[in-house]
């Protein structure tokens, strides 16, 4: 659990359904964030690795609470890991001046390939579980496989992460999914459709690279004001 008399959480976000706009009444609440830990921590002879903590609830209100050194949290953004992406959009449930400086580095942060390559992986990922039947929730994990390829292809096309997915299309596919009620020959050819569309969305916009220069320097003034 964060100490926060010596780590500042400078933001903390809403996820899962309830973020998604696919929850039901049963639905727990999960967030995540970041926080910051002083400079003279990470530079200590034997300093603890500080890069992820993660805490569950015993009730359905704070289930999952993960929370990232900032540091570790932006170089994971860099490589556009979609859990991480979606801190930086996902409803805040508390934030900082910092947190708020931070949550406007996205332009810099996300890049074309990573996009492709990273929201295909989870999203395959996502696929191993559903076929698999893990956790006996398959329903679970077809509604990620496609909630995460509409979010590429938004993301690689209008160069903006969507979190609400009530908006988009195909969120009623979605809401079905989550309900149980589908096929799973439909879950494997809609999914399909959406990975082609993302595939020729990356065609259509490859060059849009990571500003790595002005995410060090942020990073480097953040650390000598919090030293």
């Amino acid at each position: 659990m964060i100490d926060k008399k010596t780590y500042n959480i400078i933001l903390k976000t809403l996820v899962g359904s309830r973020a998604h706009g696919l929850s039901t009444p049963d639905s727990d609440y999960d967030y995540r964030g970041v926080f910051l830990a002083p400079t003279k921590e990470l530079l200590k002879l034997n300093a603890p690795k500080l890069t992820t903590n993660w805490q569950e609830g015993d009730t359905k209100e704070a289930a999952d609470n993960t929370m990232w050194e900032l540091g570790h949290f932006l170089m994971m953004a860099t490589k556009c890991n979609p859990t991480i992406l979606e801190v930086f959009k996902a409803p805040v449930v508390e934030i900082n001046d910092l947190g708020t400086s931070l949550r406007a580095l996205f332009p810099r942060v996300w890049n074309s390939r990573g996009v492709r390559d990273a929201f295909r992986g989870y999203g395959l990922n996502q696929r191993k579980k559903f076929l698999d039947n893990k956790d006996c929730r398959p329903h679970k994990y077809a509604t990620a496989y496609l909630r995460t390829l509409i979010q590429a292809y938004y993301l690689l096309t209008f160069q903006e992460l969507i979190v609400d997915m009530t908006e988009v299309d195909d969120f009623e596919i979605l809401k079905r999914f989550k309900s149980g009620e589908y096929e799973i020959g439909e879950v494997i050819q809609k999914t399909y459709e959406w990975e082609t569309m993302v595939n020729k969305a990356y065609d259509h916009n490859p060059d849009k690279t990571t500003d790595i220069d002005q995410i060090n320097a942020w990073l480097l003034k953040v650390r000598k004001a919090n030293f």
